[in-house]
C-alpha cells in the first residue's frame, strides 16, 4: 500500500501516471504568484479532491468552453492558508473536450494530517472557486480518525441537505473533532432517469426533477438510461449543479466506491437487466467507467495508461455471455476488457488506527441469484419483498451446500423442485483474484481498525413469517424470509466463506462500512443465525441516503391498506398522524410483535410477543432514515453516530440544511482475539424511529 511519509518527485510521476492525473510538486512555500479572478460559472461542476495520502491528494475541476470564453490550459496551486501567501505546489494541467474538460492533478510533496486550500485557473486568469482539503495523518500516528460515510443520492428525486448539515457541524466543531474525509460508497448519480411528462404523478409523493435528457439514452417502461458516455457525462454534469453536493466536494476530501446506478440498476459485469431478461451491455459499460475515471478524483488505476491523462475506452462489442469461469466471471472477450479497464478495489490509511479496504462488488459478481429464470418458481406471491432464506442458502451455494452435498430437490410451497444448481459452483460477488486480495489485505493490515469500504451490507434483514397466525397466507418455505435479494444476503456462500477466514486468522478490530440500503443499521456479523450457531467475528454499519426513497417510503405507498401484510410493514397510528415503520419492528422482534402493535397500539404489548431468535444479531434498524453516518477511530474503541434527517423531499434555507430527527451513537470497543465484538448504543437525541426496544440492547 502507497502510503509514505516522504514522496519523490520520481515515484509522484509513476503514482499520476497510473492514475491519470497530472502532477504538483514543490519544496518550500511561496507567496502565490497567479492570476486569479474568481469566475465560478466558468467552472459549473465546482471543485473537488479525493484519496488523500498522508503526502499528496487527487485535486479535480472541470472547465469547458462558456459563452466563447474557452480554456485549454489550466494552472493550479494549494497553499497552507485560504490567502495562498503559502503555496506549497503548482502544477499546469491540459483541458480538452476528450475529458469532457475535466482536469485532474496529483499534488504531491504535502505534510500529513494538514489543512490545505487549493483553486484553478484558465489562461485568462479566470478562476475557480476555492477549495479544501485534508491529508491524512502519518502511519505511526496514534491520535483518533474522525470521518463520514454516505451513499445513495438522488437528485432527481430529493435534496442533498444532509450535505449542509454535515459542513455546517463540521464548522462549529473543534479542530480535533473535524471529518478528514467523507467516504462515498456509491449510486453518487442514478442512471435511471424519469423525465417529468412520462410520470406526472411523480414518485410517491415526489416531485421529479427535469435534471438531464439524454442524448442517445433508450426508454425502459417509463424511464430513460444512458447508453453512450455522452450520455452518462451528461448525468454528473447534472448532479453536479447541486450546490449542497458541489459546495460537500470543495470542502470535505471524498473516498469514492460504486454500486450498481453508476452503471446500470441491475446491473452485473458488463450485463444489464431492467426487470425481464439479461441483456448484453459491454459498450455501456465502458462508458460508464470513463465518466466515472473523469469525474471522479480517485486512484483508480487504469488498464491502459498510454495516454497520460485520459481512460482510453477498450475496443468491445455488446455480446452475450456463455462461458464462465468458477467464480463466474464471465469469460467474452469485451466483458473482460470492459471490467478490467478500471480497477477501483484499493487500501487507504489513516495513522496507526484505520486501513480503509475498498472493495468493488458489481464488477465481478456473479449473476444476481434472484434475476436468473432458475429462481422463477421459489418466489412467494402473497409476501412482497421476501425471499425464502434456505432456498437462497441452497441456489447460491450451488454444488458447494453442506460440504459438498446439495439436495437434489427443493420443498417449496408443497411441491419439490429439482435443484436446479445442484452441480453449479457457489456464486461470487468479489469474483477469485479480489477476493484473494481482499482476503490478504485483512490478514496483514496492522492498523487497530480494519475498516470494509463494503457498497452493499452483510446483516441479513428477516422475518419469521412461519410464525404468522393461521388467518395468513402460508409461508411456503421452511425457515426465515429475507428482504434483501442482490447485496450479500443474495451471495450467503462467499459471505460465510469471508467471516470464516476473519475467524480462523484471528482478526480483530473488522468492521464493515455499508450503504445500498437506504437505511440505517448495526449489528453483529455471523456466517449464521439461529437457528444455525451465531458466532459474531464483526461489526456493520449501514448508513442511510442522503436522498432516495428506501424500502419504508415504497411500500407505504404501494402497498395497498387492505393487504393483509401491511401491518408488517407500516403501522399508521391513525388520527391523523404519520405512519411509522412497522418493518423495524418485525426485522427485530417478529411478526407477532408487529400484530400485537396493529392491534393493541401499545409498544409494550408488542414487545412482550418478541421472539428472541429473529434477530440477536440487529442493534439498530431504521428503514426510513435519511442522512450520514460518522465515525471516530481511537486506539480502544470506535464511535459511530447516525444522522438522520426527515424525508429530504425539497431543499431549504437553512443554513444548517434543516432540522434533524434524531442522532444516536453506537459503541464498539476493541475486542480480542476469540472474543465477541459487542455493539452498544449510547447517547440518543431526538425521537428515534420504530426500533421499539426497551431497553435498548447491547449485542454481543
Amino acid at each position: 500500500m502507497q502510503s509514505p511519509d516522504l514522496i519523490t518527485r520520481r515515484k509522484l510521476l509513476a503514482l499520476a501516471g497510473s492514475y491519470g492525473a497530472s502532477v504538483a510538486h514543490d519544496a518550500y512555500a511561496r507567496r502565490s504568484i497567479m492570476p486569479w479572478q474568481e469566475r465560478r460559472d466558468l467552472y459549473p461542476q465546482g471543485v473537488a479532491s479525493g484519496d488523500p495520502y498522508s503526502d499528496s491528494v487527487i485535486l479535480w475541476t472541470r472547465r469547458p468552453p462558456t459563452d466563447g470564453i474557452g480554456a485549454k490550459l489550466l494552472r493550479f496551486e494549494i497553499a497552507e492558508n485560504p490567502t495562498f501567501s503559502r503555496v506549497v505546489a503548482n502544477a499546469e494541467a491540459h483541458v480538452s473536450e476528450e475529458t469532457d474538460w475535466t482536469c485532474r492533478v496529483l499534488a504531491g510533496g504535502l505534510k500529513p494530517a494538514r489543512v490545505y486550500w487549493y483553486r484553478f485557473a484558465d489562461d485568462h486568469g479566470f478562476g475557480s472557486r476555492i477549495g479544501r482539503t485534508v491529508t491524512a495523518p502519518a502511519d505511526q500516528d496514534r491520535r483518533p480518525v474522525k470521518f463520514a460515510f454516505v451513499s445513495c443520492q438522488n437528485v432527481q428525486q430529493g435534496a442533498s441537505v444532509a450535505y449542509r448539515r454535515m459542513i455546517w457541524e463540521d464548522k462549529r466543531s473543534p479542530p480535533r473533532d473535524r471529518l478528514g474525509f467523507v467516504l462515498h460508497l456509491g449510486d453518487f448519480v442514478y442512471e435511471i432517469v424519469w423525465y417529468p411528462e412520462d410520470r406526472p404523478q411523480g414518485m410517491y409523493a415526489r416531485r421529479l426533477r427535469d435534471i438531464v435528457r439524454y442524448a442517445s439514452g433508450e426508454k425502459h417502461r417509463d424511464f430513460h438510461v444512458p447508453t453512450t458516455v455522452e450520455d452518462y457525462r451528461a448525468l454528473y454534469r447534472a448532479y453536479l449543479l447541486d450546490p449542497d453536493l458541489q459546495d460537500a466536494r470543495a470542502y470535505f476530501p471524498f473516498v469514492y466506491m460504486w454500486d450498481n446506478h453508476e452503471f446500470s440498476w441491475k446491473g452485473w459485469q458488463t450485463q444489464q437487466n431492467f426487470g425481464e431478461s439479461r441483456l448484453p451491455a459491454q459498450t455501456r459499460k465502458v462508458a460508464a467507467c470513463q465518466a466515472w475515471f473523469e469525474y471522479q478524483p480517485a486512484r483508480a488505476v487504469r488498464a491502459d495508461t498510454t495516454e497520460p491523462d485520459q481512460y482510453q475506452a477498450p475496443r468491445v462489442a455488446n455480446a452475450a455471455i456463455h462461458n464462465f469461469d468458477e467464480s463466474g466471471l464471465g469469460l467474452e472477450p469485451g466483458n473482460v476488457a470492459a471490467i478490467h479497464s478500471l480497477k477501483l478495489y484499493r487500501t487507504l490509511r489513516w495513522g496507526r488506527n484505520v486501513d480503509l479496504v475498498l472493495t468493488d462488488n458489481r464488477s465481478y459478481r456473479s449473476e444476481p441469484l434472484v434475476d436468473r429464470p432458475e429462481f422463477a418458481p421459489f418466489r412467494p406471491k402473497e409476501f412482497p419483498q421476501s425471499f425464502p432464506a434456505n432456498v437462497m442458502e441452497i441456489l447460491d451455494a450451488g454444488r458447494t451446500f453442506a460440504g459438498g452435498h446439495p439436495p437434489d430437490t427443493i420443498d417449496f410451497g408443497g411441491t419439490a423442485h429439482a435443484n436446479p444448481r445442484k452441480d453449479a459452483p457457489a456464486l461470487s460477488m468479489l469474483g477469485s483474484q479480489q477476493k484473494a486480495w481482499f482476503l490478504e489485505r485483512l490478514r496483514a493490515s496492522k492498523a487497530v481498525w480494519r475498516l470494509w469500504g463494503n457498497s452493499v451490507a452483510m446483516l441479513d434483514w428477516r422475518a419469521d413469517f412461519h410464525n404468522l397466525p393461521g388467518s395468513f397466507p402460508k409461508w411456503p418455505a421452511p425457515g426465515y424470509a429475507i428482504f434483501t435479494d442482490d447485496d450479500w444476503s443474495g451471495y450467503r456462500a462467499e459471505r460465510a466463506e469471508i467471516l470464516n477466514f476473519v475467524a480462523k486468522a484471528g482478526i480483530t478490530g473488522f468492521v464493515a462500512l455499508a450503504g445500498d440500503r437506504h437505511a440505517f443499521t448495526a449489528g453483529l456479523v455471523s456466517a449464521a443465525l439461529p437457528p444455525q450457531q451465531f458466532t459474531p467475528v464483526g461489526v456493520e454499519f449501514i448508513t442511510g441516503s442522503i436522498s432516495a426513497p428506501g424500502l419504508f417510503e415504497g411500500l407505504e405507498y404501494s402497498l395497498p391498506r387492505d393487504h393483509p401484510m401491511r401491518p408488517l410493514f407500516v403501522y399508521d397510528p391513525g388520527q391523523g398522524l404519520p405512519v411509522k415503520p412497522s418493518m423495524n419492528l418485525c426485522m427485530m422482534h417478529g411478526v407477532r410483535a408487529s400484530l400485537a402493535l396493529e392491534r393493541t397500539g401499545d409498544l409494550h404489548a408488542a414487545i412482550a410477543e418478541s421472539n428472541p431468535e429473529v434477530a440477536p444479531h440487529l442493534s439498530f434498524v431504521d428503514v426510513g432514515g435519511h442522512g450520514y453516518t460518522t465515525v471516530r477511530a481511537s486506539a480502544k474503541q470506535l464511535q459511530v453516530e447516525f444522522v438522520c434527517i426527515p424525508r429530504p423531499v425539497e431543499n431549504n434555507n437553512r443554513d444548517d440544511g434543516g432540522p434533524l430527527a434524531y442522532r444516536v451513537t453506537h459503541r464498539v470497543n476493541l475486542w480480542k482475539s476469540g472474543s465477541r465484538p459487542r455493539v452498544e448504543r449510547i447517547a440518543p437525541e431526538g425521537s428515534l424511529p420504530l426500533v421499539l426496544d426497551y431497553p435498548p440492547p447491547t449485542r454481543t
